[in-house]
């Protein structure tokens, strides 16, 4: 199952997510994901549950609750979606060719 994880504090590292998750199964992965410019923390990470059970008692049980000085938010991740229309920029504007 995955796992999305939001507004975490700026030194939440990718070990600690492993290490919060890991409390409540198997972690298959686990990233903090960061700022290819400043090399800091976008304060957002995913994790990969093995058991999709597990995974949901994390979401219940992890989602709003305080966290390395922060309060983080915990969803099921949605997947993402490629709808093949490669044509709109990221503005969502047609390009012309």
């Amino acid at each position: 199952m995955n796992i999305f994880v939001a507004k975490l504090s700026s030194t939440t590292t990718t070990e600690d997510l492993y290490d919060l998750f890991g409390d409540y199964g198997e972690v298959a992965s686990a990233k903090v994901i960061i700022d290819r410019a400043t090399g800091e923390s976008k304060r957002f990470g995913f994790v990969e549950m093995k058991n999709k059970e597990d995974g949901m008692k994390a979401v219940e049980e992890l989602d709003e609750c305080e966290y390395d000085n922060s309060t983080i938010v915990v969803k099921k991740a949605k997947p993402k979606t490629d709808n093949g229309d490669n044509r709109n920029n990221r503005f969502g504007r047609s390009r012309r060719y």
